[in-house]
């Protein structure tokens, strides 16, 4: 049993299921800074809720980023470390407008409740933003 949590959360790994496991754990980190910040800024120090959560949604990729490198992804295929993570952030920003594209749909266009839309657009874009990092930026020296 050891063996295996050490396997899940511990060794470096190529295993698509262990890093897309560890990759709900960083989706949620980054979500508590997210919304933390968000909720600090907005409520405690009375900023306007737009540059809240622009200010919040950076700091949640910053930390989705550092938590990718360190614990889920082994293998990078961009060298210089800023233009990989520009490409990390675009590949967010696109899972952003992803999700106000499908909840709009689902919401305005398919009269689905708002609540739902957000959780299938969760979902779709957990998986958007997993695969295209992986595949853009974290291949295995298997899929080079």
């Amino acid at each position: 049993m050891r063996r295996f949590l050490e396997k899940i959360f511990k060794d470096e790994t190529d295993n698509v299921l262990i890093q897309l496991f560890r990759y709900g754990f960083v989706g949620g980190a980054a979500f508590v800074v997210d919304y933390g910040v968000l909720v600090l800024l907005t409520e405690v120090f009375g900023m306007h809720y737009l540059l809240s959560a622009t200010i919040s949604f950076i700091l949640g990729l910053i930390t989705n980023y550092l938590l990718s490198i360190s614990w889920v992804f082994n293998n990078r295929t961009v060298g210089n470390r800023w233009a990989e993570f520009v490409v990390f952030a675009v590949i967010g920003v696109i899972g952003l407008g992803l999700n106000a594209l499908i909840m709009y749909v689902c919401t305005d266009k398919l009269g689905v409740h708002y609540m739902i839309s957000k959780i299938i657009s969760t979902v779709i874009v957990f998986f958007w933003n997993f695969f295209a990092r992986k595949f853009l930026l974290f291949k295995s020296n298997k899929t080079k």
